[in-house]
């Protein structure tokens, strides 16, 4: 069966919000977990409205973002694609080269690159979300970041996801 590898950095990790999707992915047989990495070129990882962690389309910014990649089936991809809001302009599913753990510990070991797909924040925003951001960005999506999560179900029902991220865009506050 052909699976395509998917780079997760935010709430589809293990242990994060999201990451039940994932268990019912592997649990269904369209996901397995093949290792934690990082991405082979800096890219900027910011957190946003509701605590919604977006990598930026905007390679050589920012840092190497820490994640973990899994082998997903098309009808998991699916599932992923409705979650990150694909179809809406929320995420674009893009190409990236990343890094897998060594499992060694030492984040200088080389080990040679994989092409997987990750999502992006749409580029209809990344630039603006990087510009907000101070262009600082993060090396990994803490458990204290997800701390500041807020899920789908309980957010905010008179305005989009898309209407959030321009009112964040816009406040200039943290």
């Amino acid at each position: 069966m052909d699976r395509a590898l998917v780079f997760v950095y935010g709430t589809l990790k293990r242990d994060f919000p999201n990451y039940g999707l994932i268990e019912d992915l592997i649990r269904s047989g369209d996901a397995s977990f093949v290792a934690a990495a990082r991405t082979a070129a800096r890219l900027p990882l910011v957190v946003g409205p509701w605590g919604v962690p977006f990598l930026l389309p905007i390679p050589g910014s920012g840092q190497r973002v820490s994640g973990e990649i899994f082998a997903v089936s098309a009808r998991g991809l699916t599932r992923i694609d409705d979650l990150e809001g694909t179809r809406r302009g929320h995420y674009e599913r893009l190409p990236v080269a990343v890094i897998p753990s060594s499992g060694g510990g030492d984040e200088d070991d080389v080990a040679e690159a994989v092409e997987a797909e990750a999502y992006y924040a749409h580029r209809s925003y990344a630039a603006e979300m990087w510009r907000r951001s101070g262009e600082k960005g993060l090396r990994v999506y803490s458990e204290e970041d997800a701390l500041g999560y807020v899920r789908p179900k309980d957010r905010l029902r008179d305005t989009t996801f898309l209407d959030q991220i321009h009112i964040f865009l816009a406040s200039g506050e943290d």
